[in-house]
């Protein structure tokens, strides 16, 4: 069909109605794109609506969990009303990394893939208290299931003896204690002592590190710190070092989150101090050494 004189109207360049004005986004046109950020741990981010400001710990579905500087911990729905930088984006879960080459377990061992956990062993570890417990299995409890170590718990070292009386350990079936604040001249040094010169000696090897509590294993840098906080006798210590950090600590649930606060710093075997590592690591060797 032969061109009409609206068409070239249409098609003149100079012309300022002849475009069509709803071609393309035309609602988008002038508007600020807001960029896309993936919420990788330990980003920090704040809530343009109120300000709360937190670091990336982690993501729960649709839902990023940020923790203030205190320790607070909030959750909120992925996508629009952050900032980073003072810069409105837009936060999206994390895309899964292809792992490089063979991967380690946060003990820092190559992981064994594919491989179900043992039958446990009759041998066990024991550990003071529950935060000992908790720290051990996130830093090698990949290693543990797969040798079919139990880790459990003594709530105390003034029952090791009797713990110890009621599990037989034998030459197949070995206990390796971690103690905390195993020093020279210390209560723990001697009921260590007692239970190595005891009927189970042989098949029982006490290990301890020099820290007051298990929360001094973690490195104070992980937690911004330069070091931990000297508590003057008399006070308590957790208490202590809440107090002087800042944290709340007038009920016991805020020990637990101030706790969890520093094993959500831990992600692997760089964030604890030698002198913890070469114990467990030495307990483990004990009790998954073949019975001879």
């Amino acid at each position: 069909m032969p061109a009409t004189p609206l068409d070239s109207f249409r098609n003149d360049p100079d012309d300022r109605y002849g475009g069509d004005v709803l071609a393309g986004d035309w609602k988008a046109r002038g508007r600020k794109v807001i960029p896309t950020v993936e919420a990788e741990r330990d980003l920090v981010v704040e809530l343009a609506e109120n300000g709360f400001c937190g670091a990336v710990i982690g993501i729960e579905k649709n839902i990023v969990v940020l923790e203030d500087r205190f320790g607070a911990k909030r959750m909120f729905p992925l996508g629009h009303g952050f900032l980073v930088d003072g810069e409105a984006v837009q936060l999206v879960a994390p895309k899964p990394k292809a792992p490089a080459g063979r991967l380690r377990t946060a003990s820092g061992s190559f992981a064994v893939e594919s491989s179900p956990a043992r039958v446990a062993l009759p041998s066990r570890i024991f550990v003071e208290g529950r935060h000992d417990a908790e720290l051990v299995e996130k830093v090698w409890g990949a290693d543990l299931r797969i040798e079919g170590v139990v880790v459990e718990y003594l709530e105390g070292v003034d029952v090791l003896a009797d713990v110890l009386a009621e599990f037989r350990p034998g030459p197949g079936r070995k206990a390796g204690v971690l103690v905390d604040h195993l020093v020279a001249g210390s209560k723990e040094q001697r009921i260590a002592d007692a239970v190595m010169r005891g009927p189970h000696g042989a098949n029982v090897l006490v290990v301890g590190h020099p820290f007051i509590d298990i929360w001094q294993g973690v490195k104070p840098a992980r937690l911004g710190k330069e070091a931990w906080p000297v508590i003057p006798r008399g006070i308590e210590w957790k208490h202590g070092v809440c107090d002087a950090f800042g944290w709340p600590h007038a009920e016991q649930a805020d020990i637990a989150r101030a706790w969890q606060h520093i094993l959500g710093r831990v992600r692997g075997y760089g964030d604890l101090e030698p002198a913890l590592l070469g114990r467990v690591e030495e307990l483990i060797d004990f009790v998954t050494a073949p019975a001879g």
